[in-house]
């Protein structure tokens, strides 16, 4: 599959992805590529933003590949446990959140997201009824290697390590991100038409 032949749903995390993250620069260029709005994003509800996720998916008339991007992977995780098998036909993990630590993260924006985290914990740890890579950091401060490693086997999830690159957002230096491109891109010739 190539971008053109998909519908590719940007999943933000907390607080969205501003304007010079790769998430919303890859909205921007990316011509079938439409990010799933929430009501907060400051204060995440899960079944709201699972619904919105799910209604999207519903609403496209290409296949869907999911992309998301921190708190947005671990609401993928629970759109996967809902979704029936065929609705999606991938998702493109980048930097999971590890909202069963969030007790652990630093502060973000000067606020502290553990209470706001807690209403995704606990993760599902079933495997993904479709395809997914997952990009992970060796030093992300809102989920360590092994744990990234540890949801990525359980959901059936590949696991690319990317290094000691942060978080993989802005304050990472990941605006453009053309890694990333180019990785998304070579997952997406891995998924059927």
């Amino acid at each position: 599959m190539r971008t053109s032949d998909v519908d590719i749903l940007i999943v933000p995390g907390w607080s969205s992805s501003g304007p010079d993250h790769w998430q919303s620069r890859w909205e921007r260029t990316l011509k079938t590529a439409r990010r799933v709005e929430q009501d907060d994003w400051f204060a995440p509800e899960r079944e709201a933003w699972v619904g919105r996720i799910i209604d999207a998916t519903v609403a496209s008339n290409r296949p869907v590949v999911l992309v998301a991007h921190s708190l947005g992977v671990a609401a993928v995780a629970h759109v996967a446990e809902r979704i029936p098998k065929g609705f999606l036909s991938g998702a493109f993990l980048v930097a999971p959140a590890d909202v069963e630590n969030a007790s652990a993260w630093p502060d973000t924006e000067g606020l502290s997201l553990d209470g706001t985290a807690s209403g995704f914990a606990p993760l599902p740890k079933k495997a993904f009824p479709f395809p997914s890579v997952m990009i992970a950091s060796s030093n992300d401060a809102y989920c360590s290697l092994d744990r990234a490693n540890a949801l990525a086997e359980a959901w059936g999830s590949t696991l690319v390590e990317a290094g000691d690159v942060g978080h993989v957002n802005s304050a990472s230096g990941h605006g453009p991100w053309p890694d990333g491109v180019l990785r998304f891109g070579a997952f997406l010739r891995t998924l059927e038409a």
